[in-house]
């Protein structure tokens, strides 16, 4: 089942432009890049799809041919007569050093060939074979599971997908839209879970997909850990990611592991280069260039909230009448709310911020911190009252700045409050959950309107 992606326009600007260098398309496995591709091929007078996962695909490259006959040979192989504008697509070029090298080389002997590459484990694989893409020869591209906008399209819900894109959303549409998110928020974005759940409507008959899933993961990360020691740790820290999701993490002994920091920490890394989890670290300052705090803490952003749903078994909560930013303590909500945040920035890899106060002793924590042009966003993912915004407060007091955001599980609210202790004026917008991936352009439409 094919969906529409909304990369799919950056695509087509890739396609038109003059500064055009080949395309390397990363993301984590399954999350539709094959698919996407494919299907962009089809608006190419000549397609040619190379997968080097397959040894006869990836023998060529290793022949040490000039582009030229390179490109020769590829077309002999696979009975092809490129003509016109044409695409070269090479599928899980992790598998293959050599063609990852010779990328440059088609940037300089043919630049009117459109190149194109993906695959998973990309980081993972350089880090292991010490390779790198050419730097300055190639641009990248970021595919992340569907967004809330692209899971309305799946559906078939056009009219609530061109609702929600209006800024702001009608208000008698809230009711629906927000139904529509907790369908999304229990479903995920996974491409082959959707599919299942557009098929059939029953999120129950999913459960083997995420289980098959959770398994392919394992066994992709799997093939590059050294020795069984640490296979066996990246396989036991994958199981218990889901349950810290939310909390700041501490490596050693990491989920009630056995395991020490070191250990723990070298399995995080290996699965966040896989993009299959993300430690988002802290910052303490309150003005621009905002600088990650390594020695702190980190909280973990995991690859997909359905997924992370179905691993602690919120799905249920959420097809309930448990008011969305209260499941599981409101950290379904805030991780939710991280991954549309995500899905903003297609062109590298944009982890949300979050922010602490620089006194260690001190508990105020923020939960994101977002760049807007030359302005820093406070946001809260919060239930209940304004006035318990504590950390908000702390934050408004210290970076001095008089606007804030609020997501929750109700409508569109601009209040105008003051921080508890020191008094301090400043406005809070309210938004509701399902428009976090808009965040900025609320932002601009009622701060800067």
């Amino acid at each position: 089942m094919v969906f529409y992606r909304t990369v799919y326009e950056q695509l087509e600007a890739w396609k038109v432009s003059p500064y055009r260098k080949p395309l390397v398309v990363r993301g984590a496995r399954q999350t539709g890049k094959t698919t996407l591709i494919t299907e962009f091929g089809k608006t190419f007078d000549t397609f040619i799809s190379l997968n080097l996962e397959l040894s006869a695909d990836r023998k060529m490259f290793e022949e040490n041919l000039p582009v030229e006959q390179l490109l020769q040979r590829i077309c002999l192989e696979k009975k092809i007569v490129h003509t016109g504008k044409t695409l070269l697509f090479l599928d899980e070029i992790q598998q293959s050093p050599a063609a990852v090298a010779i990328l440059r080389y088609f940037y300089e002997k043919l630049p009117n060939l459109f190149i194109i590459s993906a695959g998973s484990l990309l980081e993972v694989l350089m880090d292991s074979k010490s390779i790198s893409f050419p730097v300055g020869r190639v641009e990248y591209l970021y595919l992340f599971p569907l967004s809330f906008r692209e899971y309305l399209l799946a559906l078939g819900d056009t009219e609530s997908e061109r609702l929600l894109s209006q800024i702001p959303y009608p208000q008698w549409a809230h009711d629906h839209l927000t139904a529509m998110f907790r369908s999304y928020m229990a479903t995920g974005g996974m491409p082959e879970v959707v599919a299942r759940y557009v098929a059939t409507k029953d999120l129950s008959l999913c459960a083997p997909v995420y289980a098959s899933l959770l398994t392919a993961f394992q066994d992709d990360v799997a093939k590059y850990a050294k020795g069984n020691s640490e296979l066996n740790i990246i396989r036991r820290v994958i199981e218990v990611a889901p349950s810290e999701v939310g909390n700041r993490i501490i490596f050693n002994k990491f989920g009630h592991t056995e395991y020490k920091s070191r250990e723990i920490g070298n399995s995080l890394r290996i699965l966040e280069r896989a993009m299959l989890l993300y430690l988002r670290y802290p910052v303490t300052g309150v003005k621009l260039p905002l600088q990650q705090d390594f020695n702190r803490s980190p909280r973990l952003q995991f690859l997909d909230t359905g997924m992370l749903c179905y691993s602690i078994g919120a799905q249920a909560a959420l097809i309930s009448d448990e008011k969305i930013d209260t499941v599981f303590d409101g950290m379904i909500a805030e991780h939710v709310v991280g991954q549309e945040l995500m899905t903003t920035n297609t062109i590298q890899i944009t982890k949300p911020l979050f922010w602490v106060r620089d006194n260690p002793q001190a508990n105020a924590e923020l939960d994101f911190i977002r760049i807007n042009g030359t302005a820093i966003m406070p946001i809260e993912v919060k239930a209940g009252k304004t006035g318990t915004l504590k950390s908000m407060h702390t934050f408004i007091e210290r970076s001095g700045f008089d606007k804030a955001i609020r997501f929750h599980d109700g409508g569109i609210s601009l209040d105008t409050l003051k921080t508890a202790r020191e008094g301090k004026e400043f406005k809070l917008l309210n938004l509701p959950l399902f428009v976090a991936q808009d965040v900025d352009a609320y932002w601009n439409h009622y701060f800067k309107g």
